[in-house]
């Protein structure tokens, strides 16, 4: 009785499963779409009433030529942090922020904000920039750049090329994915919505693996036109993305005439014998006995006359 109790329950799990996987595409469809305009609600106190058992903190270091700045917008950044209960501390003697909870905190990921606002702070990003970290929908990446480019002046080009001349390479990046973005250093800093975070890390490393950003900005622009189409939202875009094709090839071209390689040998070749070189060696002695006359001071040799014009003359007289 059990081993068909068992097995009953076995198949009713199977016929369960292939229900659940056999549906209609419209449904799964309607499951995933999200309505326009459609927003989670915030975290408030009475999610969490009792507050926090535990204290957690973050403590980040930032360089020197921060410091002034730091100083001049702290009180604006501890009343930021303190509408969500959470305290800040600057060191200028160790040059380090931290930021800890407090008992009247409710919620537990504040504190994980907070610990991007001083990331963010300490990489130059502006206050009005970097205060919008502690909104639900914001998030912020911290790309290293520094290791990914050996060369010294490679690195400079390639970075120079992510922000454009005159910065517009990246404010039309920054346009695309609704993301702001920062260049300091060996690191890029943004801040944006999720999908924008993809997107700009995306182009910083194809840029640094020495694809230039205005490919990636093409298809960014083909993609923002085809999703304002409700028609085109659910198809595939890869007819309407641009292909591009790399420059360098991957292979060395081979030539078509290939000369075979000779087998080494330490020995020098042979030089050909020349069939004059006894006519040669007669007439670099003439020069040497020229330039010896000349040296000397002795009058030169008058040259004797041909002996054709000698048998010329005996003819005549006879």
């Amino acid at each position: 009785m059990a081993s068909s109790t068992t097995g009953d329950c076995f198949r009713e799990a199977q016929t369960g499963n292939k229900s659940k996987k056999t549906k209609p595409p419209g449904e799964e469809s309607e499951l995933l779409t999200v309505p326009d305009g459609w927003r989670e609600a915030a975290f408030s106190r009475e999610d969490n009433p009792r507050g926090l058992t535990e204290e957690s903190s973050f403590a980040t270091l930032f360089p020197r030529y921060r410091e002034v700045y730091l100083k001049e917008c702290w009180p604006l950044v501890e009343t930021a942090l303190g509408g969500v209960h959470i305290k800040a501390t600057l060191d200028l003697i160790e040059g380090s922020i931290t930021v800890c909870t407090t008992k009247k905190t409710f919620d537990p990921y504040a504190i994980v904000r907070a610990r991007d606002l001083i990331k963010l702070l300490a990489r130059s990003v502006p206050f009005d920039q970097a205060v919008r970290i502690l909104q639900d929908d914001m998030a912020c990446d911290i790309i290293k750049i520094g290791t990914l480019v050996r060369n010294r002046e490679r690195f400079v080009k390639r970075r120079q090329r992510l922000i454009g001349p005159k910065g517009s390479t990246l404010k039309a990046l920054e346009l695309l994915t609704n993301c702001y973005v920062m260049v300091q250093g060996n690191t890029v800093s943004a801040l944006g919505p999720f999908n924008g975070l993809k997107e700009v890390r995306k182009v910083v490393m194809d840029t640094m693996r020495n694809i230039h950003p205005i490919y990636n900005i093409k298809t960014l622009m083909i993609k923002q036109e085809l999703s304002r189409d409700p028609e085109l939202r659910l198809q595939s875009w890869e007819r309407f993305l641009p292909t591009f094709r790399h420059k360098n090839l991957a292979k060395r071209r081979e030539p078509q005439k290939k000369s075979a390689k000779k087998a080494y040998t330490p020995f020098p070749p042979a030089q050909p014998e020349s069939t004059g070189s006894r006519l040669d060696i007669e007439l670099i002695k003439q020069k040497v006995n020229k330039a010896k006359t000349k040296r000397l001071g002795a009058p030169p040799e008058r040259p004797r006359p041909p002996a054709a014009s000698t048998t010329g003359q005996k003819k005549k007289r006879g």
